[in-house]
């Protein structure tokens, strides 16, 4: 059972808010689902706690946040979907590639990701076009992209901090933990002041996660000089929602001339989840009710 934590509330007589996580579980899910690398493990992990943390900052139950980042490095793109409750999922194209540690000793993320590219964030709010923002990669260490992200796209001046802590020899995550804190509408000065005055504790987060200290007791002592109030807690997971039906209209899609060639020549279809690895199988039977249902609907020719 997993004991991740997400905590939101607010600061400096709700100037500010923020949110916290511990996304020890779900990226140490992500990595065993994937079989990542240890610096794909750190990448990867960075990007869906922040995910997790922005799809619970979204009104609505049925509304999905989709971040992508697209940089210069051997990753590949970086993919990853959060939901409602701070339910996530995600994946890298190469996850298996590692890369030497860095002169200071620590994993090479900014490496695996590239300085250059584009951080894309979608909103899915049910509307009839989703919301898209896009931003350049300021470092490719990920916290400092986002923050980038939200200042530059959404005006959301933010503090964004994710840290991966693995075992140095057997790259098992120790602690993964996460902080956004965002100004609200009419934000003074003296509160941002004040929540400058305790950056330099905020990475010591990961860290302290690591030794085994629990998140509502980081997050209480990180904010014991700035009024917070705690207004909400969820368990945030690496969880995908692939189901048969989802792949099936994945197959419909592809057209009749496909799905044609594909019974004639296989007889049958595999689709693998990218998300979490889960293969679906479809055979003659499926496929040809498939076809029927596209030759009913007159269309779809494309292949």
């Amino acid at each position: 059972m997993s004991n991740d934590i997400m905590i939101h509330g607010m600061l400096c007589d709700r100037a500010l808010r923020f949110a916290a996580i511990d996304g020890t579980e779900l990226v140490r899910t992500a990595q065993k689902t994937h079989r990542l690398s240890r610096v794909a493990t750190a990448a990867l992990g960075r990007q869906l706690m922040m995910t997790s943390v922005v799809a619970t900052l979204c009104k609505n139950d049925t509304d999905t946040v989709t971040t992508v980042l697209a940089g210069s490095g051997p990753s590949g793109n970086l993919v990853c979907v959060g939901r409602h409750g701070g339910l996530v999922k995600g994946y890298a194209t190469n996850p298996w590639i590692e890369l030497p540690l860095r002169a200071d000793g620590k994993l090479d993320v900014s490496g695996y990701v590239g300085t250059t590219g584009k951080l894309t964030l979608i909103r899915d709010l049910g509307l009839k076009e989703p919301y898209v923002g896009m931003c350049n990669l300021v470092s490719g260490e990920i916290a400092e992209d986002f923050a980038q992200y939200f200042t530059a796209s959404e005006q959301q001046p933010s503090i964004v901090y994710l840290g991966v802590h693995e075992n140095a020899a057997d790259g098992f995550v120790t602690g993964a933990g996460g902080l956004l804190i965002q100004t609200m509408p009419n934000c003074p000065d003296e509160a941002i002041d004040r929540v400058l005055r305790i950056t330099d504790r905020i990475p010591m987060l990961g860290m302290r996660l690591a030794d085994g200290e629990t998140l509502e007791a980081i997050v209480k002592d990180l904010f014991s000089d700035l009024d917070a109030e705690y207004t909400d807690r969820m368990a945030p997971a690496f969880l995908c929602d692939c189901t048969q039906e989802r792949l099936e209209r994945a197959l419909f899609s592809i057209g009749k001339q496909d799905l044609t060639e594909i019974i004639e020549q296989d007889g049958h279809a595999e689709l693998t989840c990218q998300f979490c690895g889960k293969t679906y199988h479809f055979d003659r039977p499926a496929l040809e009710a498939l076809l029927i249902e596209a030759n009913d609907n007159g269309g779809n020719d494309e292949g």
